[in-house]
């Protein structure tokens, strides 16, 4: 994006709280076009309960807040090297190959999504890596959240920076929207056993897709 990059929009001096507000910025408008194609899928195709697709959310969300306190820690450390890293495509590739490892999971065998306490553990994982990669998508806010990390010449500065841009950005319709499209996975199902495969099996052509496209742009 042509506006990744610039720094001119910063006010002149940055607080947390504006570091706030830009998260949410991002989390209540691009987070939910963005995040919405991949864990709508997951969360639809998983199958699992009300109270797994409300974790699956939650690990969602903590991995982006992950992922921004560990890039405002770099951005601090390594100043603007980190975003001529991103703008070279990395966060895609990265995008694509968790959406891609999220599909191959789903085309595991049924058994291990239904009965298999450490398979429904490792379930979370997807999620999880799904919210981290999703946060190295290049856009305004993000590249906003590197300068002012790269500024701050401080890593404990950056990852607070950091850690409230990724609070801010947890504020996105999608803590809504991905509970209900896990109930409306689980009235589909209902006394549709044989609907639950091809939804699976769907759900994971389609993250493998989106994954591969996202791979595709790098190259």
């Amino acid at each position: 994006m042509n506006d990744f990059f610039d720094t001119t929009l910063l006010p002149q001096q940055t607080t947390l709280f504006t570091v706030w507000l830009l998260g949410a910025s991002l989390g209540l408008t691009a987070c939910t076009a963005t995040c919405l194609p991949f864990m709508g899928t997951w969360v639809l195709g998983r199958g699992g309960t009300q109270m797994q697709a409300l974790r699956d959310t939650a690990l969602f969300v903590t991995g982006r807040v992950l992922a921004y306190i560990l890039l405002g820690a770099l951005a601090a450390a390594a100043g603007t090297w980190l975003a001529q890293v991103m703008r070279g495509g990395i966060g895609n590739f990265i995008i694509g190959a968790a959406s891609i490892a999220a599909g191959l999971w789903l085309l595991r065998p049924g058994k291990a999504h239904a009965s298999c306490d450490a398979a429904r553990n490792a379930g979370g994982t997807p999620p999880l890596l799904l919210g981290f990669s999703l946060s190295l998508t290049p856009c305004a806010p993000l590249a906003s959240l590197l300068a002012v990390c790269a500024a701050a010449g401080s890593v404990k500065l950056g990852m607070a920076s950091g850690a409230m841009f990724g609070l801010g950005a947890a504020l996105t319709p999608l803590l809504v929207l991905l509970p209900l499209i896990g109930l409306l996975g689980k009235h589909l199902r209902e006394n549709r056993e044989w609907l639950t495969r091809w939804i699976r099996w769907g759900a994971a052509a389609v993250l493998i897709l989106l994954g591969l496209r996202r791979v595709f742009l790098v190259l």
